[in-house]
């Protein structure tokens, strides 16, 4: 592909996208839907567009800003108030999934004896469903005006902490198959990452807010602070094994008390918004493919969505009823943890290239993201309909 053909895969994306969006804005529901609508329309139906590394990499970007500006809109107070509920509900949302993949697997495949291919293959269906990607969810509880309130807030804590512990789970059942790969050490990693965020971020923030008061509302503020974003999210990948969308909303967070943490946060959503936004929604539905489907295929995959979805919301709704929630905001966390993303498509290929996983089966995880990211800023929607806003950023 000569380098100027990539300019009509990102007019036709844009303007597909933006379509797409305002028609199911028409139909009430979140603009993210039909972004996400409007890449399957141009990729696999029509083919269009085709997915590209230089695509894939403006995804990445997208869901690292909006993770970044996430990060911005969360408030500390209400962080440290859920910090305890979220790692429960995290652990709840890990573990209740695992198992129902496991069994899934081990329906359609057969048990296995305890550590063979087949054990492990099964364990690893369970480890995909583990993963949460909250960035469809940011979005959908950004429209609504209930990404700042204690639900939204706990959702963001619990994914964050549901994203460590999904990955410790994937190196443990790695390490079965790989031996020489050190549990112990990425036990540690994970922990040194947050331990040197803490303190980091505290100097950071303290150097944010000095050149706050001496430059209020200059672009130096925001341009800084993306840079920061890209370098913790950077940090998080390459030396700690984190997800780099990890290291964007820690990046947020650090920054969400400055005093132009909401004059940072608009200048983030004009990129988001324009370009890298649409850009990674719609790649959800280019990678998508709609052929090689057989009936055991097509049953499997059925089994795999309908199962990632409700052990989400069962782990983690009735975790939150165990910390004194009504029905409806259990049912709110559960809906808003089921989404799917990045983070189960780097598993699900970290799991082809150890040899966990048939390559057939990818359709599955691809269908989940698709039905997960349409589902959930939906129903959503539905959940919070004529509730009050809890909080928006000012335009």
């Amino acid at each position: 592909m000569k380098s100027y053909e990539i300019l009509y895969s990102l007019a036709i994306i844009v303007v597909a996208a933006e379509v797409c969006g305002l028609i199911a804005r028409k139909f009430k529901a979140p603009q993210v839907v039909g972004q996400i609508l409007a890449g399957l329309l141009i990729g696999p139906i029509l083919g269009l567009v085709q997915e590209n590394d230089f695509i894939s990499q403006m995804a990445e970007i997208g869901v690292i800003l909006l993770m970044f500006s996430a990060g911005l809109g969360t408030n500390l107070r209400q962080l440290a108030k859920v910090g305890v509920k979220a790692f429960f509900i995290a652990c709840c949302g890990v573990f209740v999934p695992l198992i129902g993949g496991f069994f899934l697997s081990s329906f359609f495949n057969g048990f296995g004896e305890f550590g063979s291919e087949q054990f492990l293959t099964n364990v690893f269906v369970g480890v995909i469903m583990t993963a949460t990607s909250v960035s469809i969810t940011v979005q959908a509880l950004r429209d609504l005006g209930k990404l700042q309130g204690e639900i939204g807030t706990t959702i963001m804590s619990a994914a964050i902490i549901d994203d460590v512990i999904g990955i410790i789970v994937l190196t443990i059942v790695i390490s079965f198959r790989d031996p020489s790969t050190n549990i112990g050490m990425v036990v540690l990693k994970n922990f040194a990452f947050f331990a040197i965020a803490i303190l980091g971020g505290y100097l950071c923030f303290k150097a944010f807010n000095w050149l706050d008061k001496r430059y209020e509302h200059h672009r130096r503020i925001p341009i800084l602070a993306i840079a920061f974003c890209f370098a913790l999210s950077f940090i998080a990948e390459e030396f700690f094994g984190i997800a780099d969308i990890t290291g964007a909303y820690v990046a947020g967070i650090v920054l969400c008390s400055i005093h132009d943490a909401n004059y940072v946060a608009r200048r983030m959503d004009i990129n988001s918004y324009m370009i890298f936004g649409p850009v990674f929604f719609a790649s959800i539905g280019l990678k998508t493919s709609l052929s090689g489907f057989t009936p055991d295929l097509v049953w499997f995959c059925v089994g795999f969505v309908l199962v990632a979805l409700v052990t989400k919301i069962i782990g983690c709704g009735l975790m939150t009823r165990v910390f004194d929630h009504n029905w409806k905001d259990c049912l709110k966390v559960g809906v808003g943890m089921m989404t799917r993303g990045e983070v189960a498509l780097i598993v699900a290929k970290k799991g082809l290239e150890v040899g966990l996983m048939d390559s057939k089966y990818f359709v599955a995880v691809i269908l989940l993201i698709i039905v997960s990211s349409i589902a959930t800023p939906i129903v959503l929607k539905l959940l919070y309909k004529n509730e009050p806003d809890e909080g928006m950023l000012p335009d």
